[in-house]
């Protein structure tokens, strides 16, 4: 991938970037990883009957213990852990749910094969969102932090995958710049 291009003009504004059949596979490939750790965290909930009678979702009260999980799902209160349960319980479903459409938005416009993907402004803003997601998870399994060398010694094990989460940083941040001029 070479970057993102704009195309046309109100509503018709289109962003268009070429990935290759590689580069396709793996965003594919991530983007379902992700969802799926996602869905099982949605089946894993536990059974509410409250909510089961009103029809308003609930989710997990406690933080998943799954590192990247916990990174994509984060507390919603840090200082009071009941506090912070009970907005989980109620916020998480939707979170979740959010995630899964920007997921679905990339898996059902990037093309399997390689090729062109053309986005509307409102497809770009759930690819930003799907590739922040995988950039976590990634981030968070490579333990990549803020002070981490951009090119560790190649004999860590994080060198030989980390070329796939700055891959990731450019698609998100071509897209990010290209997005932000098409307003």
């Amino acid at each position: 991938m070479n970057g993102w291009k704009r195309q046309g003009r109100g509503a018709k504004l289109r962003l268009i970037g070429v990935l290759d059949q590689q580069e396709a596979s793996l965003l594919r490939g991530l983007v379902g990883q992700v969802s799926s750790m996602l869905a099982d965290r949605v089946a894993d909930a536990p059974a509410d009957e409250l909510a089961e009678l009103t029809g308003i979702r609930s989710g997990h009260t406690r933080a998943p213990e799954d590192a990247v999980l916990a990174r994509l799902l984060p507390d919603f209160h840090r200082e009071d852990s009941e506090l912070s349960g009970m907005l989980r319980a109620a916020r998480e479903p939707e979170l979740i749910e959010a995630k899964a459409q920007a997921a679905a938005v990339v898996l059902e416009t990037c093309p399997p094969d390689g090729g062109r993907a053309e986005l509307t402004v409102e497809q770009a803003d759930a690819w930003l969102a799907a590739l922040n997601d995988v950039r976590l998870a990634v981030g968070t399994t490579l333990g990549v932090t803020e002070d981490m060398p951009e090119d560790p010694p190649p004999d860590e094990t994080a060198a030989a995958h980390l070329s796939v989460y700055h891959w990731l940083t450019f698609v998100q941040d071509a897209l990010v710049q290209t997005r932000s001029t098409a307003l």
